[in-house]
């Protein structure tokens, strides 16, 4: 049907021809593109279905002459349009030189808005106009802009000259671009948790400048997708919570996670503060999760557990001036952080020694026994025998262990780390370059599975404690009034994008 047999035998393409699946007819379509008046039936119409007289019809519609005048129209135009040189070609030209423009415009506007997102700086004033007081830093960005670059120039002085009704610098296109990059990083930080598959969460609460009070969540993988493994700390947003009970907190975590396309059962870790809504092991948000995933391992931020016990020794030992960290830079406070060693030597050192009598760290116990006897402590890994690696694998294997289904095998696993610590360079003593070289070789799926599970666990939960300050900076007094979901989209750029 799609090739018209000569006299002379030869086939010729009938190019014009088309089908219609949905309608189950055959068209002409160049016909159907020049005809002018309207003609019942036939390929340049209805189209034509008549299978059994197809052959027939289609040579007696060829060999017409309206159709060999439409070929004729089909076949300049589509010369001309190949040249270039159609009566549109300025309106074209025309179009094309506005697109490009508009791209521009949109172009540094966008840097604009990443800048100032980044940055956690505030965009509006008390107005919105060019060249006036008080109209912000957005405003003030683009009129810094115009000094230097061309498009920018002659984007403001068409706007000065009332030449554009529509210029894109008003408060609901920021918020537009806001939502749009901060989608985009959401949308590509989803994607690698998926990839990642196992992940933990960290949680915490805090009020904001309008006393509403917000929880962030803060999600842990490990990313596979860089040329060498790497743990990361993703911000997903900040959420409003009426209750802060562990049930409360609980609900409206398991929601936004179903929400994200996270599922529940991925999670391998928790980490909060010492709070009891969320570290409670009856009605607390770890107890919740461990109830419908017994895989959430909860571990207590290592930060603020150090920081009550050595404040506790400190306070039970140094009974005068208070221990100070040593700044940096700022050289004038570095008098008020060694005269509390100068003068309290003896009980700073009792402090250290009980440290290192009572944490059951052990490297925290080899730091606190090395500053006390004034010498670099040396550090010395753990070795274990056959037996007690089988007996730590198959422990592991239990703790990742949900219903039939668990992480890793046990077996196969100490057969791998067998293997593993006959080729493993001594240079490699944390787990993340351990991780790496294993992955180089493939073949050992359950040592990188627990791996893997290992470095998705939080240790800290510093990242929330950063995610605070963002807050405070994005939502201050002179924006309080700010939307959630302005402030989701500001906090995400602001958190991810570098």
């Amino acid at each position: 049907m799609y090739n018209r047999i000569l006299s002379n035998r030869e086939t010729c393409d009938r190019e014009w021809l088309v089908y219609s699946k949905e309608l189950d007819k055959v068209f002409c379509f160049c016909c159907k593109l020049f005809r002018q008046g309207y003609k019942k039936g036939g390929l340049d119409n209805e189209g034509y279905s008549d299978w059994k007289h197809a052959s027939q019809g289609l040579k007696d519609h060829e060999v017409s002459f309206e159709h060999l005048k439409h070929m004729h129209q089909w076949f300049e135009r589509r010369q001309r349009l190949d040249c270039n040189e159609t009566i549109d070609k300025e309106a074209y030209e025309h179009f094309k030189k506005e697109k490009d423009y508009w791209k521009e415009v949109i172009f540094r506007i966008i840097a604009l808005v990443k800048f100032l997102a980044k940055h956690g700086l505030a965009f509006c004033g008390s107005n919105e106009k060019l060249y006036q007081k008080r109209n912000g830093n957005f405003l003030g960005l683009v009129e810094m802009l115009e000094e230097f670059d061309p498009i920018m120039k002659e984007h403001v002085r068409c706007i000065l000259n009332d030449e554009l009704h529509i210029h894109y610098l008003g408060h609901n296109i920021q918020n537009e671009l806001i939502q749009l990059l901060a989608g985009q990083v959401k949308i590509e930080i989803i994607k690698r948790i998926k990839q990642a598959k196992y992940y933990s969460i960290i949680l915490d609460c805090t009020p904001d400048i309008s006393h509403q009070e917000q929880m962030f969540i803060i999600v842990r993988y490990v990313n596979f997708n860089s040329s060498s493994v790497t743990v990361e700390e993703s911000f997903l947003g900040f959420l409003v919570v009426e209750d802060t009970t562990g049930k409360g907190l609980f609900d409206v975590t398991s929601k936004e996670l179903e929400s994200l396309g996270l599922d529940i059962f991925d999670v391998r870790g928790q980490g909060y503060d010492n709070g009891a809504n969320k570290k409670g092991k009856r009605n607390g948000v770890q107890s919740r999760f461990l109830e419908k995933n017994p895989r959430a391992l909860y571990s207590a931020c290592g930060c603020h557990s150090l920081n009550l016990v050595l404040w506790q020794i400190l306070k039970d030992n140094v009974k005068g001036l208070t221990v100070k960290s040593l700044f940096v830079t700022r050289w004038e406070s570095r008098v008020d952080s060694i005269k509390p060693i100068r003068t309290q030597l003896v009980e700073v050192r009792k402090a250290l020694k009980e440290v290192s009598d009572s944490d059951k760290d052990p490297k925290i116990q080899s730091e606190a026994r090395s500053l006390e006897k004034h010498e670099v402590g040396d550090y010395e890994f753990l070795t274990l025998d056959e037996q007690d690696l089988k007996a730590r694998c198959y422990r592991l294997q239990d703790a990742l262990k949900y219903k039939e289904e668990s992480d890793v095998d046990a077996k196969e696993l100490y057969l791998e780390l067998k293997l593993i610590r006959t080729f493993l360079p001594s240079h490699i003593v944390s787990p993340i370059d351990a991780l790496n070289d294993i992955m180089r070789l493939g073949h050992c799926p359950n040592a990188i599975n627990a791996y893997h599970v290992l470095l998705t666990l939080s240790v800290t939960v510093a990242s929330a404690e950063r995610s605070f300050s963002k807050l405070k900076l994005l939502k201050s007094y002179l924006r309080s009034s700010m939307s959630q979901e302005r402030l989701n989209g500001l906090a995400m750029i602001s958190n991810s994008i570098t």
